[in-house]
């Protein structure tokens, strides 16, 4: 095996490997730092690298294997982590130049999870500024790029994340998602990405509050996403919102013959670029191949869905960061000024409106699994946008209409709203300019393992992304 198969190889892999001792942590990692050294410039999706201390993390590991000793269920696994999230004594950034020199005095409850099962922290990825945009790009670590076409973006908030596992530079990735920031670079660089149901995966205050927000896995296939996941979810004594008992999801899953799916293309809000469009409907006919039977459906949703699920953010998000500009304004990006900004033109009127209006949308959706087991849509509208795109002065057309700049060109926000539904989105194909496409797979309030089911069976019938050369990005060094 050379190095490059070696970087792109699932976790699950490696792990067994480890275990046949036919594969050590330090080849491993060694391969991730050669490759991270190769493609940075080009692709700019870590914000820190720890590579000496995680090579001596590997070192240690390495020797519990070849000694037969007891090794955790992540034991020596290079994991590239978001920074925003805390691990004690590590620098977290939030991408904003005012806390480049930030370290942390305590360890979010994912990392403490990832950690105590034996994962090794090798990088941070990069984010947007305070995570309020759909691509990534900060004054504090410049433009991170779309490693299947470098002139896109990977998507955000997570799109470090998604650029280091799509350029092959760690085996897995966290994310977290509150307008779509998992599922929007999982799209855009053809992963997996898992938006858990609200309460699945515990977080710290005040954000485990926010019902719209939710930190989870990003992969490149199913079976990783489910092994992250099964690390990370779980109650927590400091999160009163997390759900008891624990789930713990299947690795393996029967088939979906008889399954009844609804579908729609466009939420009957949206505008879809006519090669997401292609896309999406040639993995429906993967689902009609397996069995399934899908019908497109009408949801007659408030037209203003978008606008009142960005009220709330602006309500609760805007207002989190509006704080931060008051006093660092001058050194921040204009995205998240302008962000921060509307947060002074938020009412409890707005909010309560867009409370209001997600439980409309859920009236309507919630009753379709009466009759259908899931539920599937495009995750973004146009494949991705251009890597520099800044929402505070940049227009977006699709189909030759302007939509909204910040989340107007992706699906995901209305699952943010019904925050109850499990999602994931896995890839549909690629665009002639070679950006991904994907699929988000719906499934009713705390149903993860409907949507997971799908996927698996999607992901089995059309092959999963990155196993070979005419299935990775070729990134020109």
């Amino acid at each position: 095996m050379n190095n490059l198969d070696l970087c792109y190889l699932p976790a699950t892999d490696i792990l067994q490997r480890y275990h046949e001792k036919s594969l050590s942590p330090v080849e491993v990692l060694t391969a991730y730092i050669e490759r991270s050294e190769q493609v940075k410039n080009v692709v700019n999706a870590h914000s820190h690298e720890f590579f000496d201390q995680a090579l001596d993390q590997a070192k240690k590991a390495e020797q519990k294997y070849l000694k037969g000793k007891h090794t955790r269920k992540l034991e020596g696994l290079p994991i590239a982590i978001k920074d925003e999230t805390l691990v004690k004594g590590m620098p977290c950034t939030n991408g904003s130049l005012p806390l480049k020199n930030y370290i942390a005095d305590a360890t979010s409850i994912e990392n403490e999870r990832l950690l105590n099962a034996g994962a090794i922290i090798h990088a941070r990825t990069t984010t947007p500024e305070f995570s309020c945009a759909g691509y990534t790009h900060s004054k504090l670590w410049g433009v991170t790029r779309n490693p299947w076409n470098p002139e896109f973006t990977p998507g955000g908030s997570s799109g470090g994340a998604a650029a280091s596992l799509a350029s092959g530079t760690t085996a897995v990735a966290t994310g977290s998602d509150i307008g779509g920031s998992i599922r929007i670079p999982a799209s855009a660089c053809g992963l997996v990405g898992f938006k858990p149901p609200y309460g699945r995966n515990a977080t710290e205050s005040p954000f485990n509050l926010d019902t719209y927000c939710h930190t989870g896995p990003l992969a490149r296939n199913v079976s990783d996403t489910i092994l992250l996941q099964n690390i990370v979810s779980g109650p927590h004594s400091q999160d009163i919102a997390s759900i008891k008992p624990k789930l713990t999801l299947p690795k393996q899953y029967s088939n979906i013959k008889g399954w009844k799916i609804a579908f729609s293309m466009d939420l009957g809000l949206f505008e879809i670029d006519p090669e997401v469009r292609h896309n999406t409907l040639e993995t429906i006919e993967i689902l009609r191949s397996l069995g399934a039977i899908v019908d497109e459906v009408e949801l007659n949703w408030p037209k203003d869905v978008l606008q009142a699920g960005i009220d709330y953010l602006d309500h609760f998000f805007g207002v989190s960061i509006d704080s931060f500009v008051k006093e660092h304004g001058n050194l921040m990006t204009d995205y998240a000024v302008e962000f921060a900004g509307r947060a002074s033109q938020s009412s409890a009127e707005k909010y309560f409106h867009s409370i209001k209006v997600a439980g409309e949308m859920y009236n309507q959706f919630g009753p379709l699994f009466d009759r259908y087991n899931l539920f599937i849509c495009p995750t973004n509208g146009l494949a991705a946008v251009h890597a520099e795109h800044d929402q505070s002065r940049d227009t977006i057309q699709i189909n030759g209409k302007t939509v909204d700049p910040l989340l107007g060109w992706v699906l995901t926000l209305p699952f943010n709203m019904m925050s109850r539904c499990p999602v994931i989105s896995m890839p549909s194909g690629r665009t002639i300019q070679n950006v991904p496409t994907g699929v988000q797979l719906v499934g009713a309030a705390y149903q993860d393992k409907d949507v997971f089911r799908a996927a698996m069976a999607i992901e089995n019938a059309r092959g999963a992304w990155y196993t070979s050369a005419k299935n990775r990005p070729e990134i020109i060094i």
